[in-house]
């Protein structure tokens, strides 16, 4: 039998492969349920509204992203091999996860009125992932491998980058495995970040 927790992560997974295939809109609760096997009631009794599972999606995505940074943060390496090292993990979590990317491209970047409440618009949702690229980026500024710069142009830069790779991943844009690239993608973060 699943815990709570589990089941709640089950529904948002299912709901993260048709939130991302047909869009926010164009889903539908009892869509979600019938996939999964389960009443809709028992959907609702996770989430009250399919904004609501909208919102912990992106707080679930965010989240497995900041636990895999989290772990990089506590290596005892530069922070430009924990760049690379993070650049790894993520073009692997797109290869094996290219469902929970795309959603977060076609309905949290696509839908931001879904995820504002009144003067945030999502980026509390995504706080624990963002908390650990100022880390990151900090200790780095700090050992001075980084310049000092605008955290918010430091974050912007390294998943400016990332973004733009899943976005030409998902297009089929590149000709070799993602794999082949982590060399690039991290010296071009890393550069970046060095002015």
């Amino acid at each position: 039998m699943l815990t709570k927790q589990k089941k709640r992560n089950t529904i948002i997974q299912s709901a993260l492969k048709l939130f991302s295939t047909k869009g926010f809109y164009n889903t539908t609760i009892s869509e979600i349920s019938e996939k999964m096997g389960v009443s809709v009631g028992n959907i609702y009794n996770y989430f009250p509204s399919k904004k609501s599972l909208a919102q912990a999606s992106i707080r679930y995505v965010t989240n497995k992203l900041a636990t895999e940074l989290r772990y990089i943060n506590s290596l005892e390496i530069s922070q430009k091999e924990k760049i690379r090292h993070f650049v790894t993990v993520y073009l692997q979590f797109v290869h094996r996860n290219p469902e929970i990317i795309e959603y977060f491209f076609k309905v949290y970047l696509s839908n931001r009125e879904l995820f504002c409440d009144k003067d945030d618009c999502g980026f509390a949702l995504a706080k624990e992932f963002i908390d650990e690229v100022e880390f990151l980026v900090e200790k780095g500024v700090s050992e001075g491998e980084f310049e000092k710069i605008d955290f918010y142009m430091a974050f912007s830069l390294v998943t400016g980058i990332l973004g733009s790779i899943t976005f030409l991943n998902s297009e089929n844009a590149f000709m070799k495995d993602l794999d082949t690239y982590i060399d690039d993608v991290s010296t071009l973060i890393c550069k970046g970040l060095s002015r």
